[in-house]
């Protein structure tokens, strides 16, 4: 059916300005035309507020849940999973590999998904499905059961990320937005400290029907399906589709003008992926993601492993993990609120990978054996390298205009963090048994190169917005040009935050 025009559509022709075809516009510019303008007096900090208290609790539980889920097989190791299926240490390793490859082969699938259908409806789904998957671990009795399972999960939680990546681009500005990724991504620090508590108190249990590693799946796998079904009740798929009043609408599409890189559009538009990949942009932050994800993808799949080959057993293992996650924590709330308070991410990110992976690695891989305690905090430090993945996402929200563009980066950021992720697992082997000492030189070396990368990365967005002051300094602004969809670098207007 075709769309009517609207009055300012008219005006805009009658001074020779056509607005752009409807297929093309933002989905909030086309919300405006119908709804018009409000003089409504809304309050922008009660209002953001009010998106804190309704949209980021969901989006913390959702991931929150997704690290939980996924690095249970972790904790149910040192709780005797691998007696219990009679699986070898490579296989178990190959079990966290398993889930970042289908995590990444469903990450363009899963992209285009989301742009077509409604997106939280889409995640909701997901998280549900996932959260099946999750339960029905606690009935795998051999290797290709769990294997089937891990395949299954990495596809589920593959929307995870990109979906929560977009709802926050949907509803913060710029300088808002790596604070709130990192409100969300805090999940990963508490879902580590919830796992080690919830593995220390399941040790306990004694059944001849269950064994306590199944107890812990079938009860995290319920609950992630209740979060699930919270998702597709209470998360809004866009501003315009939410439960705000009329009002709080319009102010929450006009307050994201600045951002230059509109809310939503579901027509897929080819050249926007093809602006993409030829972006160098894209190529810089895809290594910087893969470098320093594999200490993260070590870490993450082997930290509890880790702590016992230091010589501790399953019980205390369980309760020294929990400094991890408190330690992720603290440095992915203190870099998300540092970025937001002061408009950088790069500079932030050198610090995070500089303590995290060359400090921490260091410690964990070149301290003496019987030096528990320099171990166990090199260990925790190298937590910290995962507090740069949510700037990286932030980069990704912040930097690429044009709906297509925006969800096709997405998928290439966690392409990119799939990578990290299987290479990670792959550098510990059981040859290297129990000191891992290869996997820990890796560790710093892959930080290494991804700070040198991320120093470039700052570089080139600086190099760029001054060309662009210079190039295009006496052209004008155009008109809800903020809602055209076009792509940051079509958008001459545009700056990049670095």
């Amino acid at each position: 059916m075709e769309k009517a025009v609207s009055n300012k559509d008219v005006e805009k022709m009658a001074k020779g300005k056509p607005s752009p075809p409807v297929a093309d516009v933002d989905a909030a510019l086309d919300y405006l035309n119908h709804e018009g303008t409000t003089t409504t007096e809304i309050d922008e900090k009660a209002l953001v507020r009010k998106l804190d208290f309704t949209i980021v609790p969901l989006m913390w539980a959702c991931y929150n849940l997704q690290y939980l889920d996924k690095t249970l097989i972790n904790y149910a190791n040192v709780m005797g999973l691998e007696e219990d299926t009679g699986i070898t240490g490579n296989q178990f390793s190959l079990l966290a590999t398993l889930f970042y490859v289908t995590y990444l082969a469903f990450e363009f699938p899963t992209g285009y998904l989301m742009q077509r259908l409604p997106t939280a409806k889409y995640l909701g789904v997901n998280v549900i499905a996932w959260g099946l998957v999750v339960t029905l671990n606690a009935a795998a009795k051999n290797w290709a059961a769990l294997a089937t399972l891990r395949v299954l999960l990495g596809c589920f939680e593959s929307a995870i990320a990109p979906a929560l990546i977009l709802v926050t681009s949907m509803w913060y500005k710029k300088s808002e937005q790596p604070a709130r990724v990192g409100f969300w991504y805090v999940g990963t620090g508490t879902g580590t400290i919830i796992g080690a508590l919830t593995s220390f108190g399941f040790q306990h249990y004694e059944s001849d029907v269950f064994t306590p590693w199944q107890i812990m799946f079938l009860l995290f796998g319920l609950v992630t399906i209740a979060v699930g079904v919270l998702v597709v009740i209470f998360l809004p798929d866009s501003p315009m589709t939410s439960r705000l009043t009329p009002e709080e609408k319009i102010w929450a599409i006009e307050r994201l003008r600045e951002n230059q890189t509109g809310i939503e559009n579901k027509h897929f538009k080819l050249s926007q992926v093809r602006e993409c990949f030829t972006d160098p942009q894209t190529w810089l932050i895809a290594f910087i993601t893969v470098t320093a994800n594999i200490p993260n993808g070590a870490v993450s799949s082997f930290q509890a492993t880790i702590i016992k080959g230091f010589g501790y057993t399953s019980k205390e293992t369980a309760l020294l993990s929990i400094p991890s996650g408190v330690v992720a924590c603290v440095a992915v709330l203190s870099g998300g609120l540092c970025s937001s308070r002061f408009d950088v991410r790069g500079p932030i990110i050198c610090v995070l990978l500089l303590v995290g992976g060359i400090l921490g690695g260091s410690l964990l891989a070149f301290s003496a054996s019987d030096n528990k305690s320099a171990l166990l905090a090199g260990n925790y430090l190298t937590n910290v390298i995962g507090a740069a993945l949510p700037l990286l996402y932030s980069y990704a929200a912040a930097n690429y205009a044009g709906h297509t563009k925006k969800v096709t980066m997405n998928a290439v950021v966690l392409i990119s963090f799939c990578l990290g992720n299987i290479i990670g697992p792959l550098t510990f082997r059981e040859a290297d048994e129990p000191q891992y000492l290869p996997a820990k030189a890796v560790i710093v070396g892959s930080t290494a190169a991804a700070i040198l990368a991320t120093g470039v990365l700052v570089a080139y967005y600086v190099w760029e917005n001054r060309r662009r002051d210079r190039v295009y300094a006496g052209e004008g602004h155009k008109e809800d040009s903020e809602f055209f969809d076009l792509t940051d670098r079509e958008n001459k207007e545009f700056r990049y935050r670095w």
